[in-house]
């Protein structure tokens, strides 16, 4: 079975059509990995999720940090903001079904016959895969389960910036999901900086991208998250491969064969 892993939609679902012609999907032969931040910024976050949601059984999706966005406005704990494209979602009539899919999606899936993970924005270097699985498992855990409703107000916040494993409640959870869903600098210890999210030449003093740091293992890591990056991970020092080549920004949606290593682009459509 062919993989592609595909970049953050973000609502751009003509380009995802087109970019599913241009790879030659086939439901049932090939099969999807999708990066998170399926919906908002976009002109079609409604029917993109409802795409998504139709070809459930043929691709794997991570969580991003817009996803979990969207979870947060429709269940009251968080306000639409003024760039948000959610509205369509929030009033249709098959929202619940939509809804309760999205929150129950992993954090983290793994190939172990392409030796590859794939993140919404990438890993900690700190964390062994094994390691990474173990926290997966807690986030999702609690994502999908009815005690989500009672961490929602808790999700949000910068603290803790540095994951420690003595961390628990909310706390660790709330640093769990950051890693996963809102990481791009960090400093040698592991602490996020969440005040930068421009290019490389951003990075506050003291920090790197985290993907700029070694790993202990020879995994490939694809990741989406961070647009600025145009699909590329410039000096990386890990196994990595930046796949939100900026859709929704002007930019293309890429599409990466997990076996061949062959890339593919869908020019962004010109916005009104």
């Amino acid at each position: 079975m062919t993989i592609w892993a595909i970049g953050d939609l973000h609502g751009c679902g003509h380009e995802f059509e087109a970019l599913l012609e241009a790879i030659d999907f086939v439901p049932g032969r090939d099969h999807l990995w999708m990066t998170g931040d399926l919906i908002n910024r976009g002109p079609q976050s409604l029917e993109t999720l409802r795409r998504v949601y139709e070809l459930r059984e043929h691709a794997s999706v991570v969580l991003g940090n817009h996803d979990l966005h969207l979870l947060a406005v429709a269940f009251g704990h968080a306000r639409l903001k003024p760039s948000d494209t959610l509205t369509d979602i929030l009033e249709a009539p098959d929202r619940e079904v939509l809804l309760e899919w999205l929150r129950c999606q992993p954090l983290m899936v793994e190939s172990r016959t392409h030796q590859c993970v794939m993140t919404h924005a990438g890993l900690l270097p700190q964390w062994s895969i094994e390691r990474a699985r173990q926290y997966a498992r807690e986030g999702e855990a609690m994502l999908s389960s009815r005690q989500f409703f009672e961490f929602l107000p808790h999700m949000y916040g910068n603290e803790p910036a540095c994951f420690e494993p003595t961390l628990r409640g909310n706390d660790r959870l709330r640093a769990i999901i950051n890693v996963f869903t809102r990481m791009r600098f960090i400093d040698e210890n592991g602490r996020l900086d969440f005040s930068a999210k421009e290019g490389l030449d951003s990075a506050p003093d003291g920090f790197k991208p985290w993907f700029r740091f070694e790993r202990g293992d020879t995994e490939r890591l694809v990741f989406g998250h961070w647009a600025a990056l145009e699909g590329r991970a410039p000096g990386a020092l890990a196994n990595v491969r930046s796949l939100d080549a900026g859709c929704v920004w002007g930019g293309a949606l890429m599409a990466m064969n997990l076996e061949t290593d062959q890339i593919v682009t869908v020019a962004a459509r010109p916005r009104e």
